[in-house]
């Protein structure tokens, strides 16, 4: 299973969006790495939100791709909010539990 996730940086008041088949792996590398990466200069790093993508590592790189090439915070912030329910080109992001926050149900899921 691939998960698109969210994280958010609140000293630097930044977000990072990646992919990952476990995304708290990830945001232990982010936050742990000594690689010199983007997100190594901005630690640390928490989980805001996390998604569901399915067992195609393509379609949730597309999914990643979409969201960045929105190049909008406010976009990424309404991603992150426990109401947003995904539609259009994000349906087939169903929220999930993760880290540090409660899982969120789709109240237009049922719809």
């Amino acid at each position: 299973m691939y998960y698109i996730y969210i994280l958010y940086a609140a000293l630097a008041d930044k977000y990072y969006v990646g992919y990952s088949e476990d995304y708290v792996r990830r945001l232990q590398e982010h936050n742990f790495s000594e690689k010199n990466t983007y997100t190594k200069k901005f630690r640390p790093w928490v989980i805001k939100a996390a998604f569901e993508c399915g067992s195609d590592a393509g379609e949730a790189m597309n999914m990643e791709k979409f969201i960045k090439q929105q190049k909008s915070r406010k976009f990424i912030e309404r991603l992150c909010e426990p109401e947003f329910c995904p539609n259009g080109r994000l349906a087939p992001l169903p929220a999930c539990g993760y880290a540090g926050l409660e899982s969120r149900t789709c109240a237009c899921a049922s719809s």
